[in-house]
């Protein structure tokens, strides 16, 4: 299985722990911007670089120039954000899997543009698992069926909302809190904190979009 991992060039304090994905074989790292940097920080060399680097001095864009074979600069002056470009650079690599980093805990337009994007790509490419990571939680869209969910120590809880339009016939087994064919509806906190029990749980349900949350204290 291939998967792509996008570092953005958000707060360095928020990125997820990149040492799992070090450990596999078939993934591919790309860092947007500054996050070509935070790469480098952490010992990896990117496949691709992508981005316009205005928030790097000329010494670290060198620096990131100098480490791989794959770059794309563009004018600052451009419709997509770096993040965005990156994305679209992932999918060259028909991946299974997109990990992004780097959006959360600094400016809310950046995190909320991210937030947006993955859930276009998300039912842009169904088969393709789309999700954003930093350091204590993990955000991805869910679309109608069933999913299994696998117990983590890094996400205890398990949170669900509805995006866009009310979830219907919400059926939640093997989790503290069951559920049979209920509604998730816009606006509500009712599907909060809630944890796994044993080895793995599920969620189904029939139409709506679902914004899941996995997090830890």
């Amino acid at each position: 299985m291939t998967t792509v991992v996008v570092c953005a060039g958000g707060p360095k304090q928020e990125l997820c722990s990149f040492t799992s994905f070090q450990l596999q074989q078939d993934v591919v790292f790309i860092g947007a911007d500054r996050g070509a940097l935070y790469l480098i920080e952490q010992g990896i060399t990117p496949h691709a670089i992508v981005g316009d680097f205005d928030s790097l001095s000329e010494e670290e864009y060198q620096r990131v120039m100098a480490r791989t074979n794959d770059q794309q600069r563009f004018q600052e002056e451009k419709n997509e954000t770096d993040t965005d470009l990156a994305l679209l650079k992932a999918f060259t690599y028909a991946p299974e899997e997109i990990i992004l980093t780097g959006v959360t805990g600094g400016r809310l337009d950046h995190y909320e543009a991210a937030v947006r994007s993955i859930y276009r790509l998300q039912k842009e490419h169904p088969h393709i698992v789309l999700k954003i990571i930093n350091h204590t939680n993990m955000l991805q869209f869910l679309l109608p069926g069933t999913h299994p969910i696998y117990a983590d120590n890094r996400y205890r809880y398990l949170s669900f909302f509805a995006h866009e339009e009310p979830i219907k016939d919400v059926t939640l087994r093997q989790v503290k809190y069951e559920t049979t064919k209920e509604e998730i509806s816009l606006g509500t906190s009712r599907f909060t904190s809630n944890e796994i029990i044993g080895t793995s749980g599920s969620i189904s349900f029939s139409r709506g979009i679902c914004l899941m949350i996995r997090s830890i204290d």
